[in-house]
């Protein structure tokens, strides 16, 4: 009983939800198309070779039509493959730049390192030398 009670309150709070989801956005957005010349063209011949023939006009220019509906997604598709194309090379460049980048970045703190550490070597070389000299020269 508390099961069912829990699902139809939950199909009651979907329902008056004042969030519109993707479909009903779709579906007021939507954009039709406008009417084909096709629907509601055809009348009856009396003859039935009158009939095959403008039948066959019709498959041809359908035909036709869909060839270019074809044409037309297939060129779309290829914008597509190449806009991605160029974005997956436009962000391997920028990882690429951004690595060298990093890789200049590193070898510069390494050498500040080094340099660090000659100074530090040669401090304590002067400050064994005076100690030497302080302690065995006087």
């Amino acid at each position: 009983m508390a099961n069912s009670f829990r699902t139809l309150s939950k199909t009651l709070t979907r329902s008056f939800s004042t969030k519109s989801s993707h479909h009903n956005h779709h579906q007021k957005t939507h954009k039709y198309l406008d009417p084909n010349s096709f629907l509601g063209s055809w009348k009856t011949p009396n003859d039935p070779k009158e009939a095959e023939k403008k039948l066959a006009l019709l498959r041809r220019d359908y035909a036709k039509q869909v060839k270019n509906v074809r044409k037309d997604y297939i060129h779309e598709m290829e914008l597509l493959r190449l806009e991605k194309l160029r974005k997956e090379e436009a962000r391997k460049e920028a990882i690429r730049v951004a690595n060298e980048e990093r890789k200049r970045l590193k070898a510069e703190a390494a050498k500040v390192r080094a340099q660090e550490r000659m100074v530090a070597e040669e401090e304590f070389r002067q400050t064994l030398v005076i100690f030497y000299l302080s302690y065995f020269v006087s």
